[in-house]
């Protein structure tokens, strides 16, 4: 077979769900053809290949290309004023109610151009490529009115076009109450359902729609709504729930059957239950658990009782999660969550291409998915886990394109 690319010499973390654990193979191969992986696994039981080019990785790991499956990277300013207030005792909720929180950066979002949007975001994004992230989601949600959402939305997709990586956006246009709706929460979500929905969808500008559920948000009522609505443009779900308080968001995205409920720490038992028996990803985001000093960690317990996918993500924001490295959020994950390594490097890459509906592309080495490619240098993969603020991506590859520039030549 004629192939374009072969890696080898190398050790796998295929994530495949057939193999156990994170399925390592210690003789391992990577054959690429057009940008789709044709074989991975054992050197020994590999076809007969006649590569154009061969690629020795010298003993080095693969793992499919990381997946980061919630982010909110597309923003104007930053909140490093709220984060003050913070430390000196103000607490999140008292920070929204106070006029800051996600409206603060609703008003530095639209007074942005969709040029400054993307250049303002391209260091961010470089910072994650730098750590082996090949996909991506992107949420608006800071624009709160039809012009600024679509062009949040505008400026996620030409991320895409700058850099070799693949993006997924999220409309999140049910993420606050706009200064001009504020007492009018209810007109807010219909001009939401009625006029911006169907507007962005028949633009192909979301990959999905997200809601925040909660008292600083929107009700489960009119997070319903908003889900009734997207449901019948024929958009998947996802779902901010039960983040700060239980108000059932995670039995409200099982009802919808939403790919995923994101946060979750006050989710109860039967909660869990319902993301089983839909299917629903638990997201889990731990730098977001970390930056606002919670105290209630996810239910990981019942979720791996009840068999729920965990995900994990950085949640890059300006206000609860500035943070643009998927590597910490690893050892948050296993720190502050107590998940395991397998897990930890499964909620970057199987189950997060779940989160996004993308399992059948990307998430694992398996013939005919698309060849995004992490190498390491390193000896073991609990390393990815286990280090703080190091990073040991030998090389990356995207559709079968290795793509040099790591560091801060991404940014």
């Amino acid at each position: 077979m004629k192939v374009d690319r072969v890696w080898h010499g190398c050790r796998l973390a295929t994530l495949a769900p057939m193999r156990e654990g994170i399925g390592t193979v210690t003789d391992g191969l990577v054959a690429e053809v057009g940008g789709r992986i044709v074989y991975a696994g054992s050197a020994a039981e590999v076809p007969a290949l006649e590569p154009a080019e061969r690629i020795d990785c010298e003993g080095r790991w693969i793992t499919p290309g990381l997946i980061d499956c919630h982010t909110h990277l597309v923003y104007g300013g930053d909140r490093a004023r709220e984060f003050e207030q913070r430390l000196a005792g103000a607490t999140y909720e008292e920070i929204a109610w106070g006029g800051g929180g996600i409206v603060s950066t609703v008003a530095a979002t639209r007074a942005a151009s969709e040029d400054d949007l993307v250049a303002a975001a391209l260091p961010r994004l470089g910072a994650l490529l730098a750590e082996g992230v090949t996909t991506v989601e992107v949420k608006s949600g800071y624009g709160l009115e039809l012009e600024a959402e679509r062009r949040q939305l505008r400026a996620a997709r030409r991320l895409g076009t700058q850099r070799p990586v693949a993006i997924r956006t999220t409309f999140l246009g049910a993420h606050a109450i706009p200064p001009e709706w504020r007492g009018d929460a209810d007109g807010y979500i219909e001009a939401v359902c009625q006029t911006m929905l169907p507007a962005l969808a028949a633009e192909g500008l979301a990959d999905a729609v997200d809601a925040f559920c909660e008292g600083i948000a929107f009700s489960p009522e009119q997070t319903a709504r908003v889900f009734e609505a997207a449901a019948g443009l024929g958009l998947p779900l996802r779902l901010h729930a039960d983040q700060l308080s239980n108000l059932h968001g995670a039995a409200l995205a099982a009802r919808f059957r939403a790919l995923t409920a994101d946060h979750i720490e006050y989710a109860d038992e039967a909660g869990v239950a319902a993301m089983a028996a839909a299917g629903t990803v638990a997201v889990l985001l731990p730098g977001a658990f970390y930056f606002i000093r919670e105290t209630q960690a996810p239910p990981v317990a019942a979720l791996r009782a009840h068999g729920v996918p965990i995900a994990l993500a950085t949640d890059s924001n300006p206000g609860t999660s500035p943070l643009t490295s998927l590597l910490l959020t690893l050892n948050m994950g296993a720190t502050l969550f107590r998940l395991t390594v397998d897990e930890c490097i499964a909620a970057v890459s199987r189950e997060a291409a779940r989160a996004l509906g993308q399992f059948h592309e990307i998430g694992s080495l398996e013939a005919g998915k698309r060849c995004d490619l992490a190498i390491w240098d390193i000896e073991r993969p609990a390393e990815l886990v286990y280090r703080m603020g190091f990073n040991p991506l030998h090389a990356r590859v995207h559709a079968g394109v290795p793509t040099p520039g790591i560091g801060r030549g991404w940014a």
